[in-house]
């Protein structure tokens, strides 16, 4: 059982200066180690403002190889910060072919791991399937000198197999780097709805895995075009214990470095307490496979 390592979410707002995004998130992950983190959560794509609002050829300029400039320096800071990164990239892994990619890097600098996101969505104001492929490296847990742990990317967020296979890989916490928001025509009506569905389900994830779970938003309004309405990112991102109970949450409309506590002993406690893993039925869950079972005879 490895030891307890306390944990930072950096949730940041973003401009349309990528130096300046880069370097601003650069200063709040040393702020965050000097409050005593060892392992820091950056949002996705924290180095440019959500471009997935409109498809415009010109934003893939905006995408880098792994290693590149902005990996060398996380890296950088890693090492000199003595802390596990996890950090988000729009990768640009050849010609024509990008990823959605979050990047750890371990205490020394090294990379420790990578995962490109696997679910896209496509929905108004985000048109990912435009600028992201699918991952193809599955869901891996990955280990760090302070603990395994699995990192998903946002609209991952809402499916309980990539949660359950990376906490069936011995991941003790779940990372979620995330860029949601309001579209401010729907905010009256559906706003707070919205908002609690996203943060339910993930604490879902945390008791039904008897895990922790850490999700990092971004928050402001932004509007990539100026005749559109943009998006306004509702913050809020929080921490989570393995029985749900939040440890720690932001607010909706300003920056916030929030700390927390991943302890595998108490996680351990938890697991012995509510044995989900030891009543699985896992000769009987034929049809998870399946795209849909309702149209079968």
């Amino acid at each position: 059982m490895t030891t307890p390592f306390p944990i930072a979410l950096v949730q940041m707002s973003m401009t349309d200066d990528p130096s300046r995004n880069l370097r601003h998130g650069l200063e709040l992950i040393e702020q965050a180690a000097k409050q005593g983190a060892r392992m820091i959560c950056l949002p996705e794509l924290f180095k440019t403002h959500y471009f997935c609002q409109q498809e415009d050829p010109a934003c893939f300029d905006w995408a880098e190889s792994i290693p590149g400039p902005t990996t060398q320096a996380l890296s950088a800071a890693a090492a000199r910060l003595k802390a596990v990164l996890i950090t988000s990239v729009f990768e640009r892994r050849g010609p024509g072919l990008y990823h959605n990619t979050a990047v750890v890097f371990d205490v020394d600098g090294t990379m420790c791991g990578t995962y490109r996101k696997m679910h896209i969505p496509d929905d108004p104001c985000y048109y990912e399937k435009y600028y992201f492929t699918p991952g193809d490296l599955g869901f891996k847990a990955i280990d760090t000198s302070l603990g395994r742990i699995g990192v998903l990317v946002c609209w991952d967020q809402w499916f309980p197999e990539a949660a359950r296979l990376m906490a069936l890989q011995g991941a003790l916490a779940l990372f979620y780097p995330t860029a949601i928001g309001w579209h401010p025509h729907e905010k009256s009506l559906l706003g707070e709805r919205q908002r609690e569905a996203w943060r339910l389900v993930q604490r879902g994830h945390a008791v039904a895995n008897g895990i922790y779970v850490a999700a990092v938003n971004r928050t402001g309004h932004e509007k990539p075009s100026p005749d559109g309405v943009g998006l306004e990112f509702w913050g809020s991102s929080f921490i989570a214990d393995p029985q749900g109970v939040l440890l720690a949450d932001a607010p909706i409309d300003r920056e916030e470095i929030l700390l927390g506590l991943v302890d595998p002993a108490h996680l351990e406690n938890i697991r012995r307490c509510w044995p989900f893993f030891r009543d699985r039925r896992i000769d009987a869950y034929e049809g998870l496979h399946a795209r849909y079972l309702g149209d079968r005879r």
